[in-house]
């Protein structure tokens, strides 16, 4: 498998090319002036003041098309997604609230089962929310928060030159039939294993053992890295061979780098910490590894079988466009 091919696919994948318009938005709803408001740019969850505490605040919508094609598994990732989001930022999730949009009711039945799973698995309450039940489409979108410690919170945008670069996943899973870029690890596991891992990134940061990190979502785990690095200011050099990847995966291996993570994060971390990282996730079932090194070169740059090329180069390209450690750094 030549190196551009997978240069090739994860720069033209969905997952990474519909991230592209988040910065128009942002840029029309600037949050420097508001003093309460920690961080939200380019992050996973906003954080916003609150005491010694941090509350941390995050919202995702599942697409039209997973709704309609697998309602059930629409429901569920609706809740896993922003679980995970709270858990990338090192807090603990604390409460939902759901939007719900609907013309069948049976659909919205399975549904509100998979949300019901959710939040069996994830011991996380959905405590309200507004329905709409004439609507000639339909859609389920959950928003979340949760707490972290001020000086516990992991951010996208700290990411350190000479940083190890490491990834932990869950290889226990599956695609769904419906959802073939999703790996599926939580719903066949027992519910407390489930919450365990969700811990660990929650130890990890209470240990203050990583400068930067982001759960794995839509981009895949080489487009996470990208969009925390573009948050960073920041570049990095990964080697594809040391990416943990299942032995079923092994002879697809793009696809599994496009994949949505059940449970995986990545972090950038002092290279004395990197082995904790991995033992703490280790003990909940995932594998980890050292993959890459951050430095300022503003390059993704990947490496394979001896080849090398750049995946993104942040200084003409983007994922999101969102730069905060560059706004931080801005004089007005």
């Amino acid at each position: 498998m030549a190196l551009q091919a997978v240069i090739d696919a994860i720069r033209s994948f969905p997952g990474v090319t519909r991230k592209g318009k988040i910065h128009e938005v942002v840029d029309l709803l600037p949050t420097d002036s508001f003093k309460h408001v920690a961080a939200a740019e380019g992050e996973d969850a906003a954080a916003i003041e609150d005491g010694e505490n941090y509350i941390l605040f995050a919202a995702d919508g599942i697409m039209e098309s997973l709704v309609e094609s697998d309602p059930y598994m629409a429901g569920y990732f609706a809740v896993l997604v922003n679980v995970n989001d709270i858990a990338a930022m090192g807090g603990r999730a604390t409460a939902m609230v759901d939007v719900m949009s609907m013309s069948d009711e049976i659909l919205c039945g399975r549904m509100l089962r998979g949300m019901e799973e959710g939040v069996r698995r994830f011991k996380v309450p959905i405590v309200g929310g507004h329905t709409h039940p004439d609507c000639k489409y339909h859609a389920i979108d959950i928003s979340i928060i949760g707490t972290v410690k001020k000086g516990d919170i992991i951010l996208s945008s700290t990411a350190e030159p000479g940083d190890d670069i490491v990834m932990v996943m869950d290889l226990d899973g599956h695609y769904p039939k419906n959802i073939p870029y999703a790996w599926v690890t939580t719903l066949d596991k027992d519910p407390k294993l489930v919450q365990r891992q969700m811990e660990a990134a929650a130890v990890v940061a209470e240990e203050h053992l990583v400068h930067s990190g982001k759960d794995m979502s839509n981009p895949g785990c080489v487009g996470t890295l990208g969009m925390m690095l573009e948050s960073s200011c920041m570049g990095a050099t990964v080697d594809l061979d040391k990416i943990p990847v299942p032995s079923s995966e092994k002879d697809d291996f793009i696809h599994w780098l496009l994949a949505y993570q059940g449970c995986g994060f990545v972090y950038a971390c002092p290279p004395e910490n990197s082995q904790r990282v991995i033992d703490i996730f280790s003990k909940v079932g995932c594998a980890g590894a050292v993959v890459g090194k951050v430095d300022d070169s503003l390059q993704l740059k990947l490496s394979m079988d001896g080849e090398e090329g750049v995946l993104f180069d942040f200084s003409k390209d983007i994922i999101t466009g969102c730069r905060p450690k560059a706004r931080r750094h801005r004089t007005f």
